[in-house]
């Protein structure tokens, strides 16, 4: 029971302590506060006592107590598990401080004496922080206080006060006994202690002031107002005079507390209040630049940023603020010469020297900055790049830069060095999505589809909803053609469409590929949602009309063209499908010629347009013209058999009517009684797609369909009749396959 009386608390004490640590640094220091309580409170030894304890131990006079020796081990205890709290923390932040810059504090990097006389005398303005929080400033970093740089210095003697006080105090609290040395000296300790990691004692600091690490020091001193304001008030003579007193400090604070809640309403009202009580901070200056350019408000944003390079001519960041700030404001110009003023401030690395300054890693922007500012000239890629090299010549570890320069070497048309640069981002940072994905997009241009998706799929482990990598690894799957990656696409872009309900190309994709799979019902839900969500989709729009067309509505395809073509009237493969729609659903033939006329006024030299119109010229009888235009056509495309063919029948055609004499063609002529549709080429040459052949459908006995075959139709027409309706119908179906495919593929290539 003794045992666990005595070390219950000293193990529940470094629990606490140790949570306090991982929370704030100044949790540790609760260890000092219970070690001084133990001794000098709970134990009621003095200094006198334990020096002369102490003395007495060292002659050999005097053997310890027991309850020293208790004491002695609970401090040992203590003392122990502060050490290796000590160690966690430094492992934690992996032995490395925090990188500071002169900015932060300047008299960390100041020489002597100036360096030591500041940081004296930042002591008596933290306490006169306690003592009169009038002037409160939410950051002291910067020229918030200047540097004492001399003994001569009048502030010299606010720091002798503070330490003729504070010695005072201190041999108070351990020279003598009773309750009040023993409050005067907790008090002590919550002032001196928790204040001792902001103090530059044992490192530097990223701060000259700040407030927040007196929360705990105000306890202390808290008591030891309160401990003073007692004692004069159980004199009868200042008794009134201290209730007023006290009367007046809470009314007054009280006043201030409320006031100060108004500072706190904004990022701007902080800022701004901490303006009024220090103009020399350009940190500041920047902050309310930074308030303001949240609210999109660049031109004031403007003015605070380039007054803070006033205030410190030599902050980088301050030159950064201005030059994201002109970018902001389409000054591209005076951008880059903002960001070429703060590289110049950058330390400089000598050639055949070692570099070994400390940069602080958002200083280091400034080359990307400025290099993706300047590689929007297409003349200056190779100019960027080099500032690229120079921030990981910088700093080898440093991530952003390697992703940057791998999305110029894209741009540079530089694949393989592009990989080697995301390569080593990923050495530094493989649980980084979005560098997975640009790795996958790597591959795409490097004509490796498989392992763009492998990196893909990498990417969507480590974040399933990455938007991005759902979206183009289904694309990818899709493009593959390979139906057992379908099902999977079709996921993705429903977990993609999930993610982003108002992007149109999500449900326009889960269109394709219900078309790949004949859901035509499905794929017309899909086309028709994401033309809703964006009305002029060019891509959904000839789609969704080429799958009325090969679904036999072709006449439902006819308004979807129209809409097509309203917002792009040089829609080609939209005026070839809808010619061919004119021509053998509505039989107007005149619309279908200006469809086709319409091609040839953009494009005098596309082989698919003129080919029909010589078609056109067929239907109206006009043999001779299509005659001419099939020679041209033959020109245009000299290889292609179908035309040449064509030719040859529309010759048979001319020499049959010059031997009978006939204006009209037979009804029974080389094609199948009945089949009127024209069929066309492929509306788009892409690479591996096979080209299909056309026959020229020279049924044009509009109104005889009950008129007798004529006698003399031989077995060779016959033969012929059988071969041409059977071609007719393979190509009709290889047209329209090819025709989605390649408006698929033509949507891809251009990024829709």
């Amino acid at each position: 029971s003794v045992l666990r009386h005595v070390w219950t608390p000293i193990a529940v004490t470094v629990c606490l302590v140790a949570v306090a640590t991982l929370c704030k640094e100044q949790g540790i220091t609760v260890v000092g506060i219970c070690c001084v309580y133990e001794v000098f409170i709970a134990q009621g030894y003095t200094l006198p006592m334990l020096l002369d304890a102490a003395m007495q131990i060292l002659r050999g006079k005097w053997s310890i107590p027991y309850s020293m020796l208790q004491t002695l081990l609970k401090l040992i205890v203590l003392m122990f598990s502060t050490l290796l709290l000590v160690v966690v923390r430094v492992q934690v932040i992996q032995s490395q401080l925090p990188v500071f810059t002169r900015f932060d504090n300047p008299a960390a990097v100041s020489p002597s004496p100036a360096r030591q006389l500041t940081f004296n005398y930042l002591l008596p303005v933290n306490a006169w922080l306690l003592l009169n929080p009038s002037e409160l400033c939410c950051d002291w970093t910067m020229g918030t206080i200047p540097l004492v740089e001399s003994f001569l210095d009048i502030r010299n003697i606010a720091t002798i006060t503070f330490f003729c006080f504070l010695g005072s105090l201190i041999v108070f609290s351990l020279r003598y006994p009773g309750d009040s040395s023993k409050t005067v000296l907790m008090a002590l300790c919550l002032i001196v202690l928790p204040f001792i990691p902001a103090s530059n004692l044992f490192f530097p600091v990223g701060f000259v002031v700040a407030e927040r690490v007196l929360y705990v020091p105000s306890m202390g001193f808290c008591i030891l107002i309160a401990h003073g304001w007692k004692r004069l008030s159980n004199k009868s003579v200042l008794r009134k005079l201290s209730w007023i007193c006290l009367s007046v400090v809470l009314f007054t604070h009280a006043l201030k507390t409320l006031h100060r809640n108004w500072d706190w309403e904004s990022e701007y009202t902080l800022f701004m209040s901490a303006l009024k009580v220090n103009k020399n901070n350009a940190k500041l200056w920047n902050n309310v630049g930074h308030a303001l350019e949240n609210e999109k408000n660049f031109e004031r944003a403007l003015r605070f940023f380039i007054q803070a390079t006033q205030v410190q001519p030599d902050d980088i960041g301050a030159h950064m603020n201005v030059g994201r700030t002109y970018k902001n404001l389409n000054k591209t110009k005076e951008a880059e010469e903002s960001y070429m003023i703060a590289k110049s401030l950058m330390p400089q690395i000598i050639p055949g020297k070692k570099y070994a300054a400390r940069v602080a890693p958002n200083h280091l922007n400034v080359y990307i900055n400025l290099a993706n500012l300047i590689r929007a000239n297409e003349s200056r890629l190779e100019e960027a790049d080099q500032l690229y090299r120079q921030a990981i010549s910088m700093r080898p570890d440093f991530k952003q830069a390697y992703i940057s320069r791998g999305e110029l070497l894209l741009k540079m048309n530089k694949p393989v060095k592009a990989k080697e640069a995301y390569l080593r981002a990923l050495e530094l940072d493989r649980t980084n999505a979005d560098l997975w994905y640009n790795l996958a997009i790597v591959y795409i241009e490097l004509k490796d589809p498989t392992e763009a998706l492998k990196n893909f799929n990498q990417a969507l482990e480590l974040n399933p909803k990455h938007k991005l990598a759902l979206f183009n690894s289904a694309l990818l799957m899709q493009e593959s053609g390979d139906p057992m990656l379908r099902p999977e696409a079709k996921k993705r872009l429903l977990s993609y469409v999930k993610e982003e309900p108002q992007d149109a190309n999500g449900y326009f994709n889960l269109g394709m590929l219900a078309m790949d799979d004949k859901k035509d019902a499905e794929a017309e839900s899909w086309m028709k949602k994401a033309i809703k969500l964006q009305p002029g989709f060019r891509s959904a729009l000839f789609n969704l009309a080429l799958l009325y067309s090969q679904t036999a509505k072709e006449l439902m395809a006819l308004p979807v063209l129209e809409e097509l073509l309203r917002y792009y009237p040089d829609h080609t493969k939209g005026l070839i499908l809808k010619g061919d729609i004119l021509m053998n659903q509505k039989k107007d033939i005149s619309g279908a010629k200006k469809c086709f006329e319409k091609i040839l006024e953009m494009d005098p030299n596309n082989v698919q347009g003129k080919h029909n119109l010589c078609v056109v010229y067929f239907e109206e009888r006009d043999l001779i013209k299509a005659e001419k235009c099939l020679v041209e056509t033959l020109v245009l495309a000299p290889h292609e058999e179908y035309i040449q063919h064509h030719l040859n029948i529309v010759r048979s055609k001319i020499s049959l009517l010059s031997a009978a004499e006939q204006s009209t063609f037979p009804a029974d002529g080389t094609a199948a009684v009945g089949e009127k549709k024209i069929p066309f080429e492929n509306l788009k040459e892409v690479r591996n797609e096979q080209k299909t052949t056309q026959t020229l459908n020279s049924n044009i006995n509009k109104g005889q369909s009950n008129s007798k075959k004529r006698t003399e139709k031989n077995n060779t027409d016959k033969e012929t009749k059988k071969k041409s309706t059977k071609e007719i119908k393979d190509i009709e179906k290889k047209r329209v396959a090819a025709l989605k495919r390649l408006e698929e593929i033509e949507r891809i290539l251009n990024g829709e």
